[in-house]
């Protein structure tokens, strides 16, 4: 008999995303991870016991990080349980939850927890020793810059692949702008009733530690730097690369934060779910490669590959949320697939809120879940491209209809 993973409703929580240099750029992004889990599981009554396997998603080293995984368990007081840290970029966050899900679905454990985290700002300077170098020197590298600017596969900007599918797709610059100011007026959907959306999820105020962790220094009402447009300063800015159409407000901005997912098998999630009429399956993953320098068009047949794995269509879908680093990322997706991009994204994306890399996904498929338990059920799709012009997809039931 095949066990299909589930997630207990309402055991999942997101930090507030802050725009990089921000109020979050002190913390090291695991240790923080570890203290927002740790009463994240307070609050839910969660004895950190529960937990029989976890992993971490993590695209940025930090000091000690190398312990990875087991080393966030024990801050959490979960000692006993070990696990894996990966790291596939923007995916990182998808493929956690893959091999969660795939730990309960072979029978290996019983409640997996998924958990991803990230910060871009003080983004570490590396130096590799190069003994054959020019008098024994070595190269250095910022991590986070250098990478943004440069794959070294192709030694183009990941910029440079948003132009490349927007001139395939026939994407304009000024649908980009449009489509950027429905993301914001979609993103205030959940702002709005004092962040009732996001409070579904996400404790606020959220209380910002200081580097010791002992005492507050800040609270934050919501996310963290979010900049909203208008018509005419969209219509001010000129394009990044010279004769193409990617605006710097048609992108999302670097930013730092932290994400998690309860996975389990049906008993466990049954136990844990704050409301036991609420059944949310794990259907299918996806993931895909485009070819070189078209990032933006892997979630295309990432989604294909997952809904293929769920026996589902696009036009089985009751929601989509997308990981969208450029606007022409959604208007290809639409393009390709049929979906209406004017109603992807409800409640946000990373376009608006900022991206931290590892829990970018996790916090839009935590706001897929809720969008679809606010509308009484249904099917959802999350997917995102990831560098290395790669994207990986979930596909997620949830069944509400008793509620």
């Amino acid at each position: 008999m095949t066990v299909r993973a589930q997630i207990p409703y309402g055991a999942y929580w997101s930090t507030p995303f802050a725009r990089w240099q921000g109020a979050l750029s002190h913390l090291h992004s695991l240790k923080l991870a570890a203290h927002v889990a740790k009463a994240a599981l307070q609050a839910r009554n969660f004895d950190p016991g529960v937990f029989d396997f976890g992993v971490l998603g993590m695209t940025r080293p930090e000091r000690g990080s190398f312990y990875g995984l087991p080393w966030l368990m024990g801050l959490l007081g979960a000692t006993a349980v070990g696990g894996p840290t990966v790291s596939q970029a923007c995916a990182s966050s998808v493929r956690a939850l893959q091999t969660a899900a795939r730990e309960i679905e072979s029978g290996s454990s019983q409640c997996a927890l998924a958990i991803a985290c990230d910060r871009t700002s003080n983004g570490p300077h590396i130096y590799y020793p190069s003994p054959q170098g020019s008098g024994g020197t070595g190269e250095a590298e910022d991590f986070i810059l250098d990478n943004m600017a440069c794959d070294p596969f192709g030694s183009h900007s990941m910029v440079q692949t948003a132009e490349n599918v927007a001139a395939k797709f026939g994407v304009t610059l000024a649908q980009q702008h449009e489509l950027v100011l429905r993301r914001e007026e979609q993103y205030r959907q959940a702002l709005a009733q004092n962040n009732e959306f996001q409070k579904r999820y996400m404790a606020l105020p959220f209380e910002v530690p200081d580097a010791r962790f002992r005492k507050t220094v800040a609270r934050l009402q919501g996310d963290d730097g979010v900049r909203f447009s208008t018509t005419e300063g969209l219509a001010a800015l000129q394009p990044v690369i010279e004769g193409g159409t990617v605006t710097y407000g048609a992108q999302t901005h670097p930013a730092d934060g932290n994400a998690a997912i309860v996975v389990a098998n049906a008993e466990r999630a049954r136990e844990l779910s704050k409301d036991k009429s609420v059944r949310i399956d794990v259907l299918g993953f996806g993931l895909s490669r485009a070819k070189l320098a078209y990032m933006p068009e892997a979630p295309i047949d990432a989604a294909a590959r997952g809904l293929a794995a769920a026996s589902l269509k696009i036009c089985d879908l009751h929601a989509i949320n997308t990981h969208n680093p450029f606007a022409v990322n959604d208007l290809a997706f639409a393009k390709a697939t049929g979906a209406d991009a004017m109603r992807m994204n409800n409640y946000g994306c990373s376009l608006v809120f900022g991206h931290p890399n590892g829990p970018t996904g996790m916090r839009s498929t935590i706001e897929l879940i809720e969008e679809l338990v606010l509308r009484g059920g249904g099917n959802g799709l999350f997917v995102g491209c990831a560098a290395g012009d790669t994207a990986m997809a979930v596909v997620l039931r949830v069944d509400a209809r008793t509620r």
